[in-house]
């Protein structure tokens, strides 16, 4: 199997995080792609689940997207402040797949520094 199609295994795969994929991908070897992808998948978040946990925010647990993605320190202060009073909730839920986006192309960098590494070792 060839990178194209294991990178065309992630569900919820949009145009621009296929890019990034490829991009970060270039060079590599196939099992260096196949480590890749094994990182990556584990980590990976969907537009569709931040959009979820933005929504279960605006029922009492504001900032829980906020943790899954690792800023902790919005996660609080949506918590305290009750999504900044919605209003951050709701630009969350509109720019969930953003958020996951951001999110996924930093966590392909690290799989992809990971890889490398482990491979120069």
């Amino acid at each position: 199997m060839d990178q194209q199609q294991l990178m065309m295994m992630l569900p919820g795969l949009r145009p621009e995080e296929l890019l990034v994929l490829q991009n970060v991908t270039t060079g590599m070897t196939e099992n260096q792609s196949r480590q890749f992808m094994a990182m990556y998948a584990g980590t990976r978040k969907d537009g569709q689940t931040m959009l979820l946990l933005a929504l279960v925010g605006l029922l009492g647990i504001a900032g829980i997207q906020r943790f899954i993605i690792g800023q902790t320190g919005m996660g609080v202060a949506f918590l305290l402040t009750a999504g900044f009073c919605g209003i951050g909730t709701i630009i969350d839920a509109v720019n969930a797949n953003k958020l996951a986006a951001e999110y996924n192309q930093a966590e392909a960098m690290k799989a992809a520094n990971m890889v490398k590494m482990m491979t120069t070792s």
